[in-house]
């Protein structure tokens, strides 16, 4: 949002919402997309499935939970919102890589798949790209927030003639 100026508008921490343009927008839509398909297949497959493969099912609720906490966390911005999404975001890139490990390696412990299966292979590997991208825009946005280096300017040398 931002102000009649076209300044952006301020958070609720007093710092400014960069991440309420631009790339920050694509990525609070991509994770409310996949909060909203992990949710519903792992609601679909707990209601009709669960006997069948808990731990794959309970695993793509969680990961749809986690989803939920970074959309929330990039959507709200500011500080508390930038240390949400950090945590949350880290969840699902710790996620991604043990469950699409042992996924590999122990195919008999995931007889159906997870959204972090195979590295998200089902969605197009989306979940093992997804977090990075959110890391490396959070740390823009610190970056951004924190402004330009705060030392004292430093003089130009004089080149010898």
């Amino acid at each position: 949002m931002a102000d009649r100026l076209g300044a952006p508008a301020a958070g609720s921490d007093g710092q400014t919402d960069h991440g309420s343009r631009g790339p920050g927008r694509v990525l609070v839509a991509l994770y409310g997309t996949f909060a909203l398909a992990a949710g519903a297949r792992a609601a679909v497959q707990l209601a009709t499935q669960f006997d069948e493969a808990p731990v794959a099912y309970l695993l793509s609720a969680f990961s749809a939970v986690v989803y939920l906490v970074a959309t929330v966390g990039l959507a709200r911005g500011g500080r508390g919102g930038r240390r949400t999404a950090v945590v949350a975001v880290l969840v699902e890139l710790v996620g991604v890589l043990v469950v699409g490990t042992l996924s590999l390696l122990d195919r008999q412990a995931f007889p159906d798949a997870t959204v972090w299966s195979v590295y998200g292979q089902g969605y197009g590997f989306i979940p093992l790209v997804l977090p990075v991208l959110g890391l490396l825009w959070l740390r823009h946005l610190a970056e951004l927030d924190a402004g330009p280096p705060t030392g004292p300017p430093t003089e130009p040398s004089a080149e010898p003639d």
